[in-house]
């Protein structure tokens, strides 16, 4: 049977699979949900940047009387650094100081996969399982790049769907090595030595 491939853009798909590395790298789900959202964000930030959709930002200055806001603290993913709070509800990403709460990533993400979205989070997650989390950190990237849909180049390719393989994205796990099972020897032999070893 031929694996599924479904027509995307790429914001969902890095967004999700951002959320699987966090996962595996030990944070729980809400706040991968949220750092998924946030690294799939700042890319696309990025990009449009670099594609002169965006005008650079400056810095925002805090108007006078207000308090300074807290100092975001990085965390690295997908080899982008994620500024994140500490919230009432646990870990989060904070983009310009504004929470990503994890509800409205769940919604989205179940609206842009559909029907299809266990079937690639189980493909994405056999992925990551199948590496180890300090390795997985550093080749998170890269395995993305191999399987995200393609797309025109430029502004062309601007929030345009191609085709997601789970084929390709399966064929990524890192093939486990066999765990090879020694019987002990329980026949006759054994156990007139045992015996033969009491004289």
């Amino acid at each position: 049977m031929a694996a599924k491939k479904i027509q995307i853009n790429r914001a969902p798909v890095m967004t999700l699979w951002a959320t699987v590395v966090a996962e595996r790298l030990g944070y729980d789900s809400e706040a991968a949900l949220s750092l998924g959202k946030a690294v799939a964000g700042l890319n696309a930030q990025s990009k449009g940047r670099r594609l002169g959709i965006y005008k650079p930002s400056g810095e925002q200055e805090v108007p006078k009387g207000k308090p300074k806001p807290t100092e975001p603290t990085f965390i690295n993913l997908l080899g982008r650094p994620v500024p994140t709070l500490r919230t009432k509800k646990g870990l989060r990403a904070a983009i310009r100081g504004e929470v990503v709460e994890s509800e409205p990533v769940e919604e989205y993400l179940a609206k842009k996969f559909g029907a299809d979205l266990a079937e690639v989070r189980n493909a994405m997650e056999t992925v990551a399982r199948s590496f180890e989390p300090e390795a997985l950190a550093a080749q998170a990237f890269g395995l993305y790049e191999k399987f995200r849909p393609q797309i025109p180049e430029g502004t062309r390719g601007w929030g345009a769907a191609g085709e997601l393989d789970l084929g390709l994205v399966q064929r990524l796990a890192k093939p486990q090595p066999k765990v090879i099972k020694v019987r002990k020897s329980t026949g006759a032999g054994a156990s007139r030595r045992s015996k033969g070893g009491g004289r």
